[in-house]
């Protein structure tokens, strides 16, 4: 008899964690059975699609308001399945609003919750600590400093290790990406990554177009733009205008491991830049509305989550009205150059890597591993349970 197991994930980065779950599922369990809530990289490893991830990709509080919606009915479709399936386990990637919900009903239908890429309550909304004590059975940390924030909560937690240490790594070599690009070799490279959803993207662009053309005008420069699959590279070439940006389609860990810097929206890419011990820029920013909210609501001593891991402030960083053409050129500046801010850089980013390097030391699994392997105690914890 068929295993059925729940996957959800409702971002890009959680479509990929939860992918590569899977794939280590399929290898110790080959009698499972994976539908849920998907993303195309969940879909290439063989996920039955009951919801598309897609159409849960909105940020920001008041942005969100408008989607509640088709949402609720996205939520209602994943969770009516789950009850008619009885899936053995459930596995929630990210996306806290949609997933804590979803586990409160998957709880009461009898079906364990386990919680992969913990919500950041030591961040904001504490108050949600309290129901994940109550309905998660794991929780699959991917940052180091977590396991002990939800541990002394009473919150079943481990920490697995970052999915993407030891993963990420550029497939060209410099020459060749910069063959393939048309990029002159005896200029510096820098990456522009505003984000992989066109809303936060079009948000960032005017910025960061303004800084490219400051830099421009004081050196001559590479600088390519890796259009996430969310947005596309025609939507970028239609609105760089004059400002030389080559966008390419994808390719974000060749850019980033060739640049001599990153100018990174903050979020899972800046891990990805740590990853590759790339300088970087990072910046966000949201609608007025969802700033003023955030501002109420979130107590962290750093945004960026490459700081937050080195538990100081290792990269800069250029919040909301923080975020200028201007200001973006002039950190940029310092790190082009080489001397002490980018030694020191190099050197936190480098603190980083082995921070996030859990079971990369040849003396352990690595964290799809781990993370599989707490999955099937769970799995096992039911069966003896029934039995």
């Amino acid at each position: 008899m068929a295993l059925n197991v729940l996957v959800s994930a409702g971002e890009a980065s959680g479509d990929l964690y939860a992918s590569m779950l899977v794939e280590e599922l399929r290898r110790i369990r080959p009698d499972a059975r994976f539908f849920g809530c998907t993303g195309p990289k969940l879909r290439a490893a063989g996920v039955e699609t009951v919801v598309d991830a897609a159409s849960l990709a909105v940020v920001g509080l008041a942005e969100v308001v408008a989607h509640i919606p088709r949402i609720w009915k996205e939520y209602r479709r994943l969770v009516l399945e789950a009850e008619a399936r009885r899936p053995a386990v459930a596995i929630l990637t990210d996306s806290p609003d949609f997933h804590l919900r979803a586990a409160r009903r998957l709880v009461a239908a009898g079906i364990p919750v386990v919680y992969l890429v913990a919500p950041q309550a030591w961040a904001w909304r504490r108050g949600r600590v309290k129901e994940m004590r109550r309905t998660i059975e794991r929780l699959l940390c991917i940052f180091p400093f977590e396991e002990e924030f939800f541990r002394n909560k009473g919150v079943r937690a481990v920490y697995v290790g970052h999915p993407l240490a030891g993963l990420v790594r550029p497939g060209l070599g410099r020459d060749e990406f910069f063959r393939k690009h048309g990029l002159a070799a005896d200029r510096p490279l820098i990456a522009v990554l505003p984000g992989s959803r066109r809303g936060e993207a079009a948000r960032h662009l005017p910025a960061l177009l303004d800084a490219v053309a400051r830099l421009y005008r004081e050196q001559a420069l590479n600088v390519v733009l890796p259009a996430s699959a969310n947005t596309g590279a025609v939507f970028f070439r239609e609105r760089i205008g004059k400002v030389p940006i080559r966008v390419i389609d994808g390719e974000s860990w060749d850019a980033m491991a060739h640049a001599d810097l990153a100018l990174a929206a903050s979020g899972t890419v800046t891990v990805e830049a740590a990853l590759l011990v790339t300088p970087m820029v990072t910046f966000y920013k949201v609608t007025m509305p969802s700033w003023a909210a955030g501002k109420l609501l979130v107590r962290v001593p750093y945004y960026s989550m490459v700081n937050l891991i080195a538990g100081r402030e290792v990269v800069p960083e250029l919040m909301q009205s923080q975020m200028t053409g201007e200001a973006i050129a002039a950190q940029a500046r310092r790190l082009l150059t080489d001397g002490p801010p980018r030694w020191e850089m190099k050197e936190g980013l480098a603190e980083v890597v082995r921070k996030l390097g859990a079971g990369l030391t040849g003396q352990g699994p690595r964290p799809m591993e781990r993370a599989a392997a707490i999955v099937q105690e769970v799995l096992e914890g039911q069966v003896a349970h029934v039995s």
